[in-house]
């Protein structure tokens, strides 16, 4: 399994667009700094830049830099992830406007998958993270089922299992404290 994640993070760290399991779904990532990929994962998906992108990465430290954190957010953040748990934080100016879309906060994630985060601890930064189908059809919650609707547009397909009952990530603004969607 090593040898095929690694496959995948080279892809990404070349600009390709990959599929991968998450918690719930499928996710297709790519790297969120190299915009050529993240338009390219954009047609795929049939989604507008306004939308923004989730952004996951393997530890809170991992996704600090891009982010505007105080230290009681930080620790909060800590205690919390790995989890399918999505906050809305803040971006800092290091984060490209083509993740954020229209938004000033970007929303961001450690993921409960080891997949996904063994995936970012071997690209070496955090990666995009957005349902693996086109916009308005069901999420692909099987490697077949990625497959089948988006795989001859993708550059790799990480094989891997997702919980099938499970729901996507709840999303919950940091600041406020609201939940965006449960």
């Amino acid at each position: 399994m090593e040898q095929h994640l690694l496959s995948a993070a080279q892809i990404i760290q070349a600009g390709g667009v990959v599929a991968y399991p998450t918690e719930s779904v499928y996710g297709l990532g790519c790297d969120p700094f190299n915009r050529n990929a993240v338009e390219q994962l954009l047609a795929i998906k049939h989604r507008p830049v306004s939308k923004g992108l989730i952004l996951i990465g393997e530890s809170v430290a991992q996704l600090a830099p891009y982010l505007r954190l105080t230290e009681r957010q930080a620790t909060q953040l800590q205690q919390q992830w790995p989890a399918p748990v999505t906050y809305l934080i803040d971006a800092s100016d290091r984060l490209p406007a083509w993740v954020r879309g229209q938004h000033r906060k970007v929303a961001v994630r450690v993921p409960d998958h080891p997949l996904a985060r063994q995936l970012c601890q071997l690209v070496g930064q955090p990666i995009i993270s957005t349902s693996a189908n086109i916009s308005g059809r069901p999420a692909a919650r099987t490697r077949y089922q990625v497959a089948r609707q988006l795989g001859d547009q993708l550059d790799f397909i990480v094989s891997g299992a997702c919980d099938r009952g499970a729901k996507p990530s709840t999303i919950i603004d940091l600041e406020s404290g609201r939940t965006v969607r449960p």
